[in-house]
């Protein structure tokens, strides 16, 4: 279950909450003030390596088309001898 924070306009509290996706919203803070709101903030994610995506997960074209040209010229060559 997630945790959201909310945070009370009329006295300044801020406080988490762990709700399930389908709980509504709290209305009121723990001091019993009305009108509380969500507080939204940037999630935590850290990408390490030197070239995320393109040079760790992902092979260029032209390494693909190279194989393919060698194993043809090799297949030419041993058929010539």
């Amino acid at each position: 279950m997630p945790v959201y924070e909310y945070e009370c306009p009329v006295c300044g509290i801020r406080f988490e909450k762990q709700q399930r996706f389908t709980d509504p919203p709290l209305e009121t803070c723990p001091e019993g003030h009305p009108g509380i709101r969500r507080v939204f903030s940037p999630a935590g994610i850290i990408f390490k390596g030197d070239g995320w995506y393109i040079t760790e997960s992902r092979k260029s074209r032209n390494s693909g088309d190279k194989g393919k040209s060698e194993s043809a010229s090799g297949t030419s060559t041993s058929e010539s001898d």
